[in-house]
């Protein structure tokens, strides 16, 4: 392993270059330089292996079966369907299981090779995609509402979002070197990074933007959030007359470590569209300069502000950003979840949500159970729409679902008749619990994991919904997040019932999050296996068929009977 701390790399790093072309080159192993470990994060991929076949592989005297993971960027998750059958080609030429959408609107491609590993992020750029700063202590893919209603809105929420994501890029030439052959020419390795300096940012940063009622993005669970305000003018029309900024959420904790927790972001003024760049840029560059550099676990935007206090952290920003924030204006949320099926958009363009668990999209090998051909089936609908021309588009949602959005009414039929072909209609049949759960990669190959999540996803929804049938509950919605470990990439610290992995076959069972995005859960057993899980959830559910109030959300009703305490999110707002 790397003697050098992650500052030093960082510093030393020539701009992201390191050695990274030297350990590409190197076919002694299959893994990079240590450094370069640490420094192709930037470039949007991470190295891994394959943990189910760790051991067998030391006692063969082999090294571990290292190959890589790449994420995509792409701001608010849309693609066109032209897109979509190329990064189809790729996930079907170079990787393992098909595309992942992640929880950020991302495609991950898992199981690459190193000497495939140039070949396949050329691909990608070659589908006017890319990877740079997907990962890294830099600002990560924008998260946008994937709402098919406020279609004017999103359209124009998504503009922003994208045109930020751009703003926000490192300032190098070392990607295009490196993956896709640029000549290196003076300067290489100096150039001057207004934004991130010479060190970057002490840890990753996360942006979102919500647009009421819905916040599918889970913005108060984003560093930096951006809440639409949409209004109607005297004509009638609807639209976004700016933001309210959310500053300091974040999911990421560590196990048994009290100064690490989960926290949700703080509303600290409104902003109007013309200001969102300046105020999202001296957000990024105060964290830059404020975050806590020596001690990593400490270092994401809301311990700065709880270390600085929000009052002093909304000066600052106002001071760079060079105006002071509004008022916040009024604005409610009614669920963080995706409504699936067919549903109209204000431009008469129709949208089909679908149900992806776990935002795995692959066809299983004949043999392997249901055998669904999912990413066929997806391939087909991309062709039938590339073919047809038009305004038709794929839009990840931040809960690893997908919309295939802006169809006209002739392609309905057409669709439909596909869906059902490939078994992506689950929506259709689905209990309210088994469509809104979201669950990690964990093991095999995240090298984080201490315990299973999107593998172990199917299996346990089959046995807490024999639960929930014993009670009479299958037809309520429930919010269940499952998460190999407790850096909450699947956001379970917002999970009305969510499992957060502590070993192998054992998890903390956290309770009582809302269906806004606007409580935290709280620890209600810790270290306990699948048998003591539902024994624990057993007489709870019981208890809320008996006694729930009409409406009562399952996590309201354990706040309200005080089985767990209330960790709700305090919307008053700094003056």
């Amino acid at each position: 392993m790397s003697t050098h701390s992650v500052e030093d790399i960082k510093k030393s790093s020539a701009r992201l270059r390191g050695t990274l072309l030297e350990s590409l080159a190197n076919p002694i192993t299959g893994a990079l330089a240590d450094d370069d470990q640490t420094l192709i994060k930037y470039h949007g991929s991470y190295q891994q292996d394959d943990r189910d076949i760790r051991e067998e592989r030391r006692q063969q005297k082999l090294e571990p079966a290292y190959s890589f993971m790449i994420r995509t960027r792409t701001p608010g998750g849309v693609v066109t369907p032209e897109q979509w059958l190329k990064l189809d080609r790729i996930a079907t030429t170079y990787a393992e299981r098909g595309l992942r959408i992640t929880t950020r609107q991302a495609f991950q491609f898992h199981g690459v090779i190193k000497r495939e590993l140039k070949a396949t992020m050329a691909a990608i750029n070659a589908a006017l995609i890319d990877t740079l700063a997907a990962c890294g202590d830099v600002n990560r893919n924008i998260a946008v509402a994937a709402n098919p209603h406020e279609s004017a809105a999103h359209a124009f929420v998504h503009a922003q979002a994208a045109a930020l994501s751009n703003h926000l890029l490192p300032n190098t030439r070392a990607y295009y070197e490196i993956w896709l052959d640029e000549q290196r020419v003076a300067g290489s390795g100096d150039e001057e990074d207004r934004i991130y300096g010479d060190a970057y940012l002490p840890r990753k940063f996360k942006i979102g933007f919500a647009i009421p009622p819905y916040n599918d993005v889970d913005v108060f669970a984003q560093d930096l959030g951006f809440i639409a305000i949409i209004e109607t003018d005297s004509s009638g029309a609807r639209a976004v007359i700016g933001y309210n900024v959310s500053v300091g959420g974040g999911m990421g904790a560590t196990h048994g470590d009290a100064e690490t927790y989960p926290r949700l972001a703080n509303v600290i003024g409104f902003i109007t569209p013309d200001q969102l760049t300046a105020v999202a840029e001296a957000v990024v560059t105060t964290q830059r300069d404020w975050g806590n550099r020596l001690v990593r676990k400490r270092a994401r935007l809301k311990y700065t502000i709880d270390d600085r206090g929000l009052d002093a952290f909304k000066r600052e920003v106002e001071h760079r950003a060079g105006f002071a924030l509004a008022p916040a204006r009024a604005f409610g949320f009614v669920h963080n979840g995706d409504r699936f099926g067919w549903s109209q958009g204000e431009d008469s363009l129709w949208h089909l949500t679908l149900r992806i668990v776990a935002g795995r999209i692959w066809d299983r090998p004949s043999g392997s159970g249901d055998g669904v051909q999912h990413l066929t089936g997806l391939r087909t609908i991309a062709q039938l729409l590339d073919e047809a021309g038009g305004r038709a588009e794929f839009r990840m949602t931040p809960n690893q679902n997908l919309v295939i959005a802006n169809v006209v009414e002739s392609q309905r039929a057409g669709i439909d008749a596909l869906v059902a072909q490939y078994a992506l209609d689950g929506h259709r049949v689905a209990s309210p619990v088994r469509l809104n759960a979201i669950a990690c990669v964990a093991l095999p190959t995240c090298g984080l994991a201490m315990a299973e999540a999107e593998r172990y996803l199917p299996t346990f929804l089959d046995r807490f919904e024999a639960l929930l049938d014993i009670h009479g509950l299958r037809d309520q919605p429930i919010n269940l997040r499952l998460s190999g470990c407790p850096n909450g990439c699947s956001r379970p610290y917002l999970g009305e019932i969510a499992l957060v992995g502590k070993a192998p076959g054992r998890y903390n069972l956290m309770l009582g999050a809302d269906h806004r995005g606007e409580r935290l859960n709280t620890l209600y057993r810790e270290n306990i296996d699948e048998v003591a899980i539902l024994a624990a959830l057993d007489p709870l559910l019981a208890q809320y068929a008996a006694g729930r109030k009409r409406g009562e959300y399952f996590g309201d009703y354990l706040v309200r009977t005080g089985v767990v305490a209330s960790k709700s999110l305090q919307l008053e707002l700094v003056a």
